[in-house]
């Protein structure tokens, strides 16, 4: 595997950072995960607008140009084997002595980059759907910004996983529903898709966006607004995305089903459209 490690391409174990980054040492860094279908970045303009809008969250000026990020990840993605990637890309303050406050005067940032296979979900978990836990969102109030001190969402995820389930889905305040540990939700009831809003308490995700938008384009009765527990709970389905795992059903909820346990119409409509537009726009 080649990676992208401050201005070199090189293989991965050739790849050293300091233990003074700031990233090793605070988390003080953010990054970006792009999807990579026949080795064209997904959506790479909104991807590198949201990396845009953490770098700024943190006060990092951004290293690089959109125009040279693209020069950067294509040469990262022609470096690398596989037909469909993903993209990692990390950024932190940099390297410095051990000091809360930033580096003054500030030094170079550490910019790293790797791509490995993306693998979509298989046929049997689209056809069974996952299951979910819910938890209290403990997270702090800038979630919008893609951080790499994701402890709060590997210990939520943890959760999920150490129940047997595949995700959790975090509640604010015990009321209202907020994202998922690693994805965002939406919530079907009535024939309606229910999204919550973008804000400061969850990830903008671009999958997240492409759905909103396939639904608009095809007369599927949507709303962006607060997500109450109560809803979650009497869903007729529960839909998950994200840039790796795409569209995916939640059958079963803190070990009861959703619905009727099976992936619903919703879901299979919004899962057809997502593959129509992968094909038509990146498989073109």
């Amino acid at each position: 595997m080649t990676v992208y490690l401050n201005g070199q391409f090189l293989p991965i174990a050739e790849a050293k950072i300091s233990v003074l980054d700031r990233g090793f040492i605070f988390g003080d860094g953010v990054y970006e995960v792009i999807p990579v279908y026949s080795r064209r970045a997904f959506r790479l303009d909104e991807h590198l607008r949201r990396l845009d809008h953490s770098l700024s969250g943190i006060r990092l000026a951004n290293p690089h140009s959109d125009a040279a990020w693209t020069q950067l990840l294509n040469e990262l993605i022609a470096r690398n084997t596989p037909e469909d990637q993903y993209l990692y890309l990390h950024i932190t303050r940099g390297v410095a002595k051990r000091d809360h406050a930033f580096p003054n005067p500030p030094v170079a940032p550490t910019v790293f980059a790797m791509s490995s296979p993306l693998t979509t979900p298989p046929a049997a978990l689209l056809a069974s759907g996952i299951s979910a836990i819910t938890a209290p969102d403990n997270r702090w109030l800038r979630s919008d910004i893609k951080a790499i001190s994701l402890l709060p969402n590997v210990l939520l995820r943890q959760m999920a996983i150490d129940a047997g389930c595949a995700e959790t889905i975090m509640i604010r305040d015990d009321a209202f529903m907020t994202e998922g540990a690693a994805s965002n939700i939406f919530v079907v009831k009535n024939g309606t898709l229910l999204a919550p809003p973008k804000d400061n308490l969850m990830l903008p995700g671009i999958t997240y966006d492409v759905v909103l938008e396939l639904a608009a384009a095809n007369n599927i009765p949507h709303e962006v607004r607060k997500v109450m527990k109560n809803e979650i709970f009497g869903a007729d389905e529960l839909l998950l995305t994200s840039s790796t795992k795409e569209v995916l059903a939640i059958t079963t909820l803190d070990g009861k089903p959703v619905g009727t346990g099976k992936p619903g119409a919703m879901f299979a409509k919004l899962y057809g459209l997502y593959q129509n537009f992968k094909r038509e726009v990146m498989r073109a």
